[in-house]
């Protein structure tokens, strides 16, 4: 993931960088494997990325699933609206917690959110969406069923 906008993004210096695209790819690599593509030692790596996550630039480790392996072969995309105030940051914290998300963008317009999710069925999707809608700071929603994917 791309390191957020703020100030803690201007003080990142080229080898950073290269440390956070190497963990974006694979955020399991070892700092040793960081440090052979990045030039530096595993200790000078881990010391960075303390540092990178010390400032709020790296804020976790995720696991990224392959919707096929698990055969989540029902696809949809689901505006979430929210109540007044809630900060994207509230957002992402809300959608991070799902597998079934495979992506998710703050959007202009009527909602707040636009969420790529992936389930096994119907029955499964509906009841991720009906978590979601759960989740504090979540009003509302309205989903699209993909039917076929025509690109892509």
């Amino acid at each position: 993931m791309p390191a957020p906008l703020n100030s803690a993004a201007a003080r990142l210096d080229e080898t950073d960088r290269k440390v956070l695209e190497v963990l974006g790819r694979d955020g399991r690599a070892s700092y040793a494997e960081i440090g052979l593509l990045v030039n530096l030692s595993a200790t000078a790596v881990k010391r960075r990325v303390d540092r990178l996550r010390e400032r709020g630039v790296v804020r976790g480790f995720t696991v990224v699933l392959d919707p096929a392996s698990l055969e989540w072969r029902t696809e949809a995309f689901v505006e979430v609206y929210c109540r007044e105030r809630t900060s994207p940051e509230e957002i992402l914290a809300a959608l991070r917690q799902f597998p079934e998300v495979v992506a998710a963008w703050t959007v202009t317009g009527d909602a707040d959110a636009l969420v790529h999710l992936r389930a096994a069925d119907t029955g499964h999707l509906e009841a991720v969406i009906e978590r979601i809608r759960r989740e504090r700071g979540v009003q509302r929603s309205r989903s699209q069923v993909v039917l076929s994917r025509l690109i892509g």
